[in-house]
């Protein structure tokens, strides 16, 4: 007995590798989100973004005439070098914010003596308005704190810019994965 190898016509196989391709084409063609190394999602529409100067609130101004500059440089440049998108002055999708709370507190005791403590927190919270203008249902308001210890021992000015790159990088991180992540 003898079985025959070409079980399908020619017909039959361009038939199927037709719908398939066809069905490969749409399938591809209907996602709106594009995917970059980082792992985020960024509108197939979006072009370009913007990151407005970061304000101070009145409990922000701790942090120093220049933090604000320092916080939405930040932003920009992890936004630029993780997504291809143009940085502009007002994008398609816009993050606009403020530092709304800059704070130092002792955070953990010394056995030796019962007042002072070994460690001190400083925590920088901010308000991010995120805006995606090709679909507002993506932006958001959100509030971000994060916060980084130090030895109580030391004096903050010879700390604090240490640990604002700690928490910027933190802030900036969580404001990205927010906006691009569905986080």
């Amino acid at each position: 007995m003898q079985f025959p190898f070409n079980l399908m016509s020619n017909y039959t196989r361009l038939l199927i590798k037709t719908v398939f391709s066809c069905w490969l084409v749409l399938s591809i063609s209907s996602c709106h989100i594009s995917y970059t190394l980082s792992g985020a999602s960024i509108p197939l529409d979006a072009k370009t973004f913007s990151v407005q100067y970061i304000t101070l609130s009145d409990q922000g101004t701790l942090a120093g005439p220049t933090y604000s500059q320092t916080l939405t440089d930040a932003l920009r440049n992890y936004i630029a070098s993780n997504c291809k998108l143009a940085l502009v002055s007002h994008g398609d999708l816009d993050f606009q914010g403020s530092v709304t709370g800059y704070s130092i507190a002792p955070i953990a005791a010394q056995a030796s003596t019962p007042n002072a403590s070994s460690l001190t927190r400083l925590t920088v919270t901010i308000d991010i308005t995120y805006t995606d203008k090709h679909d507002a249902k993506k932006g958001y308001n959100a509030t971000f704190s994060r916060y980084a210890d130090f030895p109580s021992s030391s004096p903050l000015s010879s700390v604090q810019n240490d640990l604002l790159t700690q928490i910027d990088k933190q802030l900036v991180q969580d404001v990205f994965d927010k906006a691009f992540n569905n986080w």
